[in-house]
């Protein structure tokens, strides 16, 4: 099966199942099975012991409508305690999938059932967030849509999962992270995909407009993006519609997205059959294609001014009149003991700080980098004195 009716087929599946949940009784959870997969992701030999949702696939692009209930029950029959986390979505947090504070982690033939309305529309992903690093880095990564309520009239909408996969010429994992690697920007994967494939070709319709949404979901790379010759705008970032347009990005002004950060463009498709468009990522190395789109079919000679303005999200305004200031100062860890063990894992060792202190795990009992009252602004400072990029999310 081809990659594109890969996700069409799931993304329409999941999709069918989730429609409507807002507006009548459910009548049973989608039912998503984390296990142990094998796929073939070098075109060489398949990759044992990955972690999905299926035995042979990605995960699936999941469709909710924003807005409307999700329901879903999640059944682990892997050999690994998890739990599953809505990444970057504003749901009551028994939902969100921390382990130890909103849930007992799941064990092998466990369940959890995850029950809330996104409020917001946009892109986002999933992952587990016990024995998180381990867990993703064997595959359990995946693109959340939530569509808005109506058709903002695009002619495609294509989801791009970018992530490595730490292999070796075998086909087969390695060691996940290094010490060296994690001392420095991270242990980089050399198998670069998208949607689990090396250098995929989407078609889209010619001359048409497609809503690219860019997920980057890998655990280490920092993507340095630009499209050349391509006629587009970025539409929102990191799930939420902008303000203000960002920058068309260029080689010398790439877009930059870390660990966890998503991106959806609005691109016009070339009017010529077969025609392409290059996503190029800027790496040591020098510039790869993450993806292409070809172009396909008649023109339809769409433009992108035919395209309504995306709604804004429901997202409370700040109180900004007496906000107070907190600063947190990231750098390399002074010597000490090295991290216990956290309740979900670790990886054993620390080698970076939160204002010249180093983290020692969740399970050390360190108490808490600061301490908010409910209903208050606050803006959170951050310094990075040490010369190596820190994707930093709050959760």
């Amino acid at each position: 099966m081809k990659r594109r009716h890969f996700l069409m087929s799931t993304g329409a599946a999941v999709g069918l199942a989730t429609a409507g949940l807002g507006r009548r009784a459910l009548a049973a959870p989608l039912r998503l099975t984390i296990q142990s997969a094998r796929y073939d992701l070098t075109g060489t030999a398949p990759t044992e012991g990955m972690v999905s949702l299926s035995p042979d696939a990605p995960p699936p692009v999941l469709r909710l409508r924003q807005g409307e209930r999700f329901v879903a029950e999640v059944v682990n029959t892997f050999d690994d305690y998890t739990t599953m986390h809505w990444h970057g979505m504003r749901i009551p947090v028994q939902m969100d999938g921390v382990p130890y504070l909103t849930q007992v982690p799941m064990g092998q033939g466990d369940s959890y059932l995850y029950d809330f309305t996104p409020p917001d529309a946009g892109t986002y992903w999933y992952h587990p967030h016990c024995n998180t690093m381990a867990q993703m880095a064997l595959g359990l990564t995946g693109i959340l849509i939530v569509e808005e309520p109506e058709d903002p009239g695009f002619d495609a909408d294509i989801p791009v999962n970018m992530r490595d996969f730490r292999l070796g010429d075998d086909g087969q994992f390695i060691a996940f992270y290094t010490p060296r690697g994690a001392a420095r920007d991270g242990t980089f994967g050399a198998v670069h995909t998208a949607n689990w494939q090396i250098d995929p070709v989407e078609e889209a319709p010619a001359g048409g407009l497609v809503r690219l949404r860019l997920v980057a979901t890998d655990t280490t790379r920092v993507y340095k993006l630009h499209l050349p010759d391509a006629e587009g705008r970025i539409i929102a970032f990191d799930g939420h519609p902008l303000n203000q347009p960002l920058p068309w990005p260029t080689a010398d002004a790439p877009l930059i997205l870390g660990p966890g950060q998503r991106a959806d463009i609005a691109l016009k498709m070339p009017a010529v059959e077969g025609a392409e468009i290059a996503v190029l990522n800027d790496q040591p190395g020098g510039l790869r294609p993450v993806i292409r789109l070809r172009a396909s079919g008649a023109d339809r000679g769409r433009d992108l001014a035919d395209l309504r303005p995306l709604p804004p999200n429901p997202l409370p305004t700040p109180d900004l009149s007496d906000p107070e200031v907190i600063e947190f100062v990231i750098g390399w860890a002074p010597g000490g003991p090295p991290a216990n063990d956290g309740y979900c894992g670790s990886l054993g060792y620390t080698f970076w700080s939160i204002n010249r202190v180093s983290w020692q795990g969740d399970a050390s009992g360190a108490g808490p980098l600061a301490t908010m009252e409910r209903g208050r602004t606050y803006i959170l400072r951050l310094r990075n004195e040490s010369p190596n990029d820190h994707p930093i999310h709050l959760h």
